[in-house]
């Protein structure tokens, strides 16, 4: 049973009455690792040094602990047993300074330690340049309207910033810097708002950065992100119709988490809705490979695994030239094209979202840029034709050593892209529990199936349609009229018959149109659902496919040489100039060699000639495949057969021509 005491001793409290608040957040000066931090290596060492002869005066030892003591510690004027005041005159004439200042020392490090002892005690160093704050402020103004400007002189700045001052504070009441004091200001400025040392273009881009902290993306599967933009290649092309070199504009769609390129398209001069939509489209329907590609550039052999079910019998060729997704977000920029009501309907009609980037923001879509640089480096820079990124790097005549036409640099990109790109190791492709392990995009494809699963990608072949471009038409007893063009065919509905559709047109009817491919125009039943192809009056003497843009130049060839020009009468002008449906003549083709030929004089950097050079597009457009045409002669005659001599003659100088006009390469 406890005593009465022991119950009094439990009740019993103890209490720390402090003698101060103690320390606050608050608190002037910093902690001891930002004060010593800020110091150099000599003034560390000084802060060192003066504190163990503190340490010595206070206790005897350097240490401040005699179980660390030194050799011959403690010393006669500093043992305990000496008196304090005789310590401070020892320490004072041993460091030869005066008495004060050791006490100064004394008191420092007895209530803050080391840091006591630092020299300015740690306070945040404020700038040198005695200023008035509102003529820093206005020089800032200043610099910050000639954002989007051209790049004005430091002079100019500082003329404009006092004129301002004095308009705005009166003569006098804001004291003037000097002009090296206002020069040396505006190099600290500098650090705010770049304006002298970047390029505009740099500038610009720093100023435009948004507020607050970045965020970041972070793929996790494939097709979650497709990033999706368009650049102007840096190589001039042939336009097959005008023979004149254009620039081609690039557009492609990349996988954000496997950086896998799965949709290209080239296009002159610049881009259409219709074509990024075709971008997109090459997605779910990737394009065939081609025949003489070599077999680890070819999908699904390499890097598509069972789990992912796509028409691959629909695809003519050996396999697919890149891997199919199912996007689930676009990443785009704010370009016309990729905002417009084309791209958005497609996308409303696949259930995929689209997540613009930030205005002028290319980091928000880094891996497409980087694969535009790569592009450049590897296989642009090493054709003829090429103009370099900028007006400062370009040729003397690029444009006169084009020889590719756009189909061609077409094919070249999506065949090196896919041999090349695709099965080459990159430095950001890495798995967080395999740090060491770089992937290339192909081998990251295999390795996120493996972690997301199954993808299906839809197998409908009229799927194409509704990736084209919707125009909205009437049904007249003729047919439809699109563009001065009418087209006919089974399952137009009867022109009295009245449109379902609330269509922008009175009584409107929606047709698909592809402008790459105008002789036909596409209808979808709104009963049955079932698609039916409507043709163009004067498709027959076309007998072959026909742009928008080629009709269009057609029509102006005709209405040069005729007074009255109809639509027949331009195709049949246009297909005598582009023969054979291969771009041009031979007449024409050779004109394109002969440009090309002080282009082939120029010493190529040799291991990244090689590898283009080596790609079977390139050398079936560079004529080296011809090497080999008396093995396969027999061949050539049986094709195009022993009675018209007058083709095979045509055919053996146009191949002596290319081996000829290209033997330098």
């Amino acid at each position: 049973m406890a005593s009465a005491h022991d119950t009094e001793s439990e009740n019993l409290q103890a209490a720390i009455n402090p003698d101060g608040p103690g320390p606050s957040a608050d608190d002037e000066g910093e902690i001891a690792s930002v004060v010593l931090g800020q110091l150099d290596e000599a003034e560390r060492r000084e802060v060192l040094e003066r504190a163990e002869h503190v340490r010595e005066l206070l206790t005897g030892y350097r240490s401040g602990s005699p179980e660390l003591a030194r050799e011959g510690e403690p010393r006669d004027e500093y043992a305990p047993s000496t008196s304090l005041e005789a310590r401070y005159a020892a320490k004072a004439a041993e460091l030869r300074v005066s008495s004060r200042s050791v006490r100064r020392w004394v008191t420092a490090f007895r209530e803050q330690g080391e840091v006591g002892l630092a020299p300015g005690k740690g306070s945040p160093r404020k700038s040198q340049i005695a200023v008035d704050d509102r003529w820093v402020e206005t020089a800032v103004e200043v610099m910050v309207e000639h954002t989007d400007q051209s790049r004005p002189s430091r002079t100019m700045v500082i003329e404009r910033t006092r004129a301002r001052v004095i308009a705005r504070f009166g003569e006098g009441v804001v004291p003037q810097p000097s002009r090296a004091t206002a020069f040396r200001l505006l190099e600290e400025l500098e650090r705010r708002h770049p304006l002298f040392r970047l390029s505009t273009k740099r500038n610009r881009d720093i100023a435009g950065r948004p507020e607050g902290q970045y965020g970041k993306l972070r793929p996790t599967r494939p097709g979650e992100y497709l990033l999706m933009d368009s650049t102007r290649l840096d190589v001039f092309a042939f336009d097959p119709l005008t023979l004149k070199w254009v620039q081609a504009e690039l557009s492609v769609g990349m996988d954000w988490y496997t950086r896998c390129i799965t949709g290209i398209r080239l296009t002159p001069v610049s881009t259409k809705a219709v074509d990024v939509s075709a971008v997109l489209f090459q997605s779910f329907r990737p394009r065939p490979a081609g025949r003489d590609w070599p077999r680890h550039a070819v999908w699904p052999e390499h890097g598509i695994p069972r789990t992912v079910l796509v028409d691959v019998e629909g695809v003519t060729g050996p396999g697919l030239a890149s891997p199919p997704l199912v996007p689930e977000t676009l990443v785009v920029d704010h370009g016309k094209v990729y905002v417009s009501e084309h791209l958005t309907s497609v996308c409303r009609r696949m259930g995929i979202s689209i997540q613009p980037a930030r205005l002028r923001t290319g980091r928000d879509k880094g891996p497409v840029e980087r694969y535009f640089r790569t592009l450049r480096e590897g296989l642009l820079q090493v054709l003829p034709g090429y103009k370099g990124p900028d007006i400062h790097s370009r040729g003397e005549n690029p444009e006169d050593d084009a020889f590719f036409f756009l189909d061609e640099l077409e094919a070249i990109i999506r065949e090196w892209t896919a041999s090349v790109y695709h099965c080459r190791q990159h430095s950001s492709l890495v798995d967080p529990g395999l740090p060491g392990l770089r992937m290339s995009p192909a081998k990251m494809f295999e390795h996120g199936m493996a972690r997301a699963g199954y993808i299906e990608a839809p197998r409908d072949r009229d799927l194409a349609f509704e990736f084209l471009q919707t125009k909205w038409r009437t049904v007249q007893h003729y047919g439809v009229e699109i563009g001065r063009r009418r087209y006919s065919g089974p399952g137009l509905p009867e022109p009295g018959i009245r449109s379902p559709y609330d269509s922008p047109v009175k009584n409107g009817w929606p047709f698909q149109v592809d402008p790459d491919d105008i002789t036909k125009i596409y209808f979808r039943n709104p009963t049955t659902r079932a698609w039916h192809t409507l043709t163009w009056e004067h498709a027959p003497s076309a007998e072959m496919p026909l742009s928008e843009d080629a009709l269009t130049f057609a029509r102006q060839l005709a209405a040069s040489k005729y007074r009255f020009p109809d639509d027949r009468l331009a195709v049949a002008d246009l297909l005598q100039r582009w023969n054979l449906g291969l771009g041009t003549t031979i007449a024409e083709r050779r004109m394109a060699l002969r440009l090309s030929r002080d282009q082939a004089a120029i010493e190529l950097p040799e291991s990244e000639a090689e590898t283009v050079v080596s790609l079977p597009t390139v050398r079936k457009a560079l004529g080296h495949d011809e090497e080999t045409a008396e093995s396969r002669k027999p061949d050539v005659v049986t094709e195009t057969g022993d009675d018209d001599e007058a083709d095979l003659e045509d055919l053996a100088e146009e191949n002596d021509f290319y081996a000829d006009a290209l033997e330098d390469v």
